[in-house]
């Protein structure tokens, strides 16, 4: 069967909580999702907003506290906002992707240092109490000389499991990212398995139909064919417009391409725009450069039929808060009212204290 590009634009939505909102709890959504990209503390909640009925954001400030989520370096060794559940499952099997994102790097500039020596060390400090990667290189060049130490650190980043302490994260909050052992912090073990099969059929639940090398550019595992053919017989199979086979669970949403799609503002870094190697989906390859810096600076965007087609700013002064939308292409105006509305929503939600404005540049 073939499926359209809007075809798989429609799909991703419906998976995605963009299409209609869902009424579902936080921790629901936060594994529905498979975690939310957190490298700006305040994205996983921009993300949630986007796609829930009700969202109060203390709600999931609160998991943050009562540690039943946490902010760790999962796929392709980006902060994400994950269930413990997850971290504890996700975490073993993305250790491959961990690995590869420093093996040219900090890697190779440490390669004299015997990996369960310095692992034994940075858990003893990292017992004593959480420590900022700053601390703890400094503190891990004392016993390993001659070795930079935002490197000895980063090794440490990736043979063990180190989450992100709150207050880091919560809503309202601020504090340096600061490190503890997911085992200490979470107060269980990992898990033992290493496979990645149920992340793929995770992942596509929530972002599929998708190529092998879309599971790839998600997760930063390579050598996925393997298990794919492994799970074929428990997938079903599509073909794109360019005869590229693409892999779905047996029951991932797959709504009429022609279904409407009400506008719709994502934020930085949100993982429907960056969850697939052909991103033609979501957006076109010439507005890539428009809102995806070349250091990896994704910024806020909204979508109209379903694309991306342009970026959003917040700003703040005297007393107000503005969202400045930039559009690519010319906008109509019942788009441009219906964009106005959800730009008011959602100064609302980030800045209710402040006189909104929304703008049209």
């Amino acid at each position: 069967m073939l499926l359209t590009e809007r075809a798989l634009n429609r799909a991703l939505l419906a998976r995605q909580g963009l299409l209609e909102p869902w009424d579902i709890p936080v921790p629901e959504a936060v594994e529905r999702l498979v975690g939310l990209q957190a490298q700006a503390p305040t994205a996983p909640y921009v993300a949630l907003w986007t796609r829930l009925a009700h969202f109060d954001p203390m709600t999931l400030g609160q998991l943050l506290l009562d540690r039943s989520c946490a902010r760790i370096a999962l796929m392709r060794s980006t902060i994400f906002l994950v269930t413990a559940r997850d971290c504890l499952e996700l975490r073993p099997v993305m250790q491959a992707a961990s690995e590869r994102s420093i093996a040219s790097g900090p890697g190779k500039r440490t390669q004299g240092v015997e990996e369960t020596v310095l692992l034994s060390r940075a858990r003893e400090l990292l017992n004593a109490r959480p420590r900022t990667f700053s601390e703890l290189g400094t503190l891990l060049a004392g016993d390993f000389p001659g070795y930079p130490p935002s490197d000895l650190a980063m090794r440490v980043r990736v043979g063990l499991p180190l989450v992100q302490v709150t207050p880091r994260g919560v809503w309202g909050q601020t504090m340096a990212a600061t490190h503890a052992t997911a085992e200490q912090w979470l107060g269980e073990s990992l898990s033992e398995r290493r496979e990645p099969d149920d992340a793929i059929r995770r992942y596509l639940a929530a972002f599929g139909p998708a190529t092998v090398a879309d599971i790839a550019a998600w997760s930063g595992l390579a050598a996925l064919r393997t298990p794919i053919e492994r799970m074929r017989p428990t997938l079903r199979t599509f073909r794109n417009e360019r005869g590229q086979e693409l892999f779905d669970v047996p029951d991932g949403l797959l709504p009429d391409a022609d279904t409407p799609v009400p506008v719709r503002i994502v934020g930085d870094f949100d993982n429907v725009l960056l969850s697939h190697r052909d991103r033609s989906r979501i957006f076109g390859e010439t507005d890539r450069s428009r809102f995806m810096s070349v250091n990896g600076l994704i910024t806020s965007t909204f979508l109209v039929d379903g694309f991306v087609a342009g970026t959003c700013t917040v700003s703040k002064a005297q007393g107000g808060a503005t969202l400045s939308m930039t559009a690519f292409r010319p906008l109509p105006r019942n788009v441009r009212s219906a964009l106005r509305a959800e730009g008011l929503r959602l100064l609302a939600f980030l800045t209710p204290a402040a006189r909104p404005d929304v703008r049209f540049d």
